[in-house]
C-alpha cells in the first residue's frame, strides 16, 4: 500500500496525473425560449443537452470523449463563477428578435471575462450572420481581444442544392489535423488588430476564424455557431467533415490550456 501511495504522489507531482478541464456553455447572454409540443415555454438552440438539430450535444460529447467535463453558467460571467473553467464559450447573443429582454454583453462583463482570461483562461467566441446575432454589445468583447465582427454575410448558401457556396478547404491548416473540408454557412467575417492573427479564412479571403493571445490566455473567435447538431450529425454531403472538425477544434483548445 505504501509503494502504491508513493507511486500516485510521484505522478501528480510530475504532472502526469491531471483532473478533467471544465467547459462552460454560456445559457445568459444566449437565452433563446420556445414553446414546445405541450404549448410549454422551454429553453433551445445551443446546449449542451440538445440532441435535435439545434444542440451542441455532439459538440459537447467531443470535449467529453477528449477528457473534459461539461458545464453551464446561467449568470453574468465574473471572476468568481469562472473560477473553475478552464474554457468559457459564449455563442449567439441574443437580440430583441431571440428575446425579449436580452441579457446585452456590459463593459462590466467585458472586464471580468478579461480578467478571468489574463489569468489563463481560453474564451470562444462563435458569432453568427448579422441578421442573427447581437453584434455591437458582442463586438465590445470582442474589441477587448484586437478582433471585430464584421457586419457582412460570408459563405451565403441559397438552399441545400448550393453546399459549395459554404465549403472551406482546410487542409494543411494547423488547427484542422483531419478534417480536410468543411462547411461554414452564412458566416461574419472578423476583422484583426493588435496581436489578434487569422486563424481561417475562406475562399473569398476572408477571416473566419482568428485567435488572440492575453495575458496567459487564450481567445477564439468563429463567425458562426457552426459546429451544432444540424451540421456535424452525418447530413451534409459526402467530403464535408465538420465531425472531425468539431474533434479538431476541441484538441487544440485544450492544447491551448497545456500551453498556458
Amino acid at each position: 500500500m505504501k509503494l502504491k501511495v508513493t507511486i500516485i504522489t510521484l505522478l501528480v507531482n510530475a504532472g502526469l496525473v491531471a483532473s478533467a478541464q471544465t467547459v462552460t456553455l454560456d445559457y445568459y447572454f444566449n437565452h433563446e425560449v420556445h414553446k414546445n409540443a405541450e404549448g410549454q415555454p422551454v429553453r433551445f438552440h445551443y446546449l449542451w443537452t440538445d440532441k435535435e438539430n439545434t444542440g451542441f450535444s455532439i459538440f459537447g460529447d467531443a470535449f467529453t470523449t477528449a477528457g473534459a467535463k461539461l458545464d453551464t453558467l446561467n449568470q453574468a460571467p465574473t471572476t468568481d463563477n469562472l473560477k473553475d473553467a478552464a474554457i468559457y464559450i459564449i455563442v449567439d447573443p441574443d437580440s430583441k428578435k431571440e428575446s425579449p429582454s436580452p441579457n446585452y454583453i456590459q463593459p462590466n462583463d467585458v472586464e471580468q471575462i478579461a480578467k478571468w482570461v489574463k489569468k489563463g483562461g481560453i474564451l470562444l467566441l462563435m458569432a453568427n450572420d448579422s441578421a442573427n446575432v447581437e453584434l455591437p454589445h458582442f463586438n465590445t468583447l470582442a474589441a477587448k481581444f484586437g478582433m471585430h465582427f464584421n457586419n457582412d454575410l460570408q459563405n451565403h448558401v441559397i438552399d441545400d442544392a448550393h453546399f459549395e457556396d459554404g465549403a472551406v478547404k482546410t487542409t494543411g491548416n494547423p488547427v484542422f489535423k483531419t478534417a480536410g473540408k468543411i462547411f461554414m454557412k452564412d458566416v461574419c467575417s472578423i476583422s484583426t488588430s493588435g496581436t489578434a492573427v487569422p486563424v481561417l479564412k475562406n475562399n473569398n479571403g476572408a477571416t473566419i476564424i482568428a485567435s488572440a493571445k492575453y495575458g496567459k490566455g487564450t481567445v477564439v473567435a468563429v463567425g458562426d455557431p457552426w459546429l451544432y447538431n444540424e451540421y456535424t450529425n452525418g447530413r451534409l454531403p459526402a467530403g464535408y467533415e465538420n465531425d472531425k472538425a468539431a474533434d479538431d477544434i476541441v484538441q487544440w483548445l485544450l492544447q491551448q490550456i497545456s500551453n498556458k
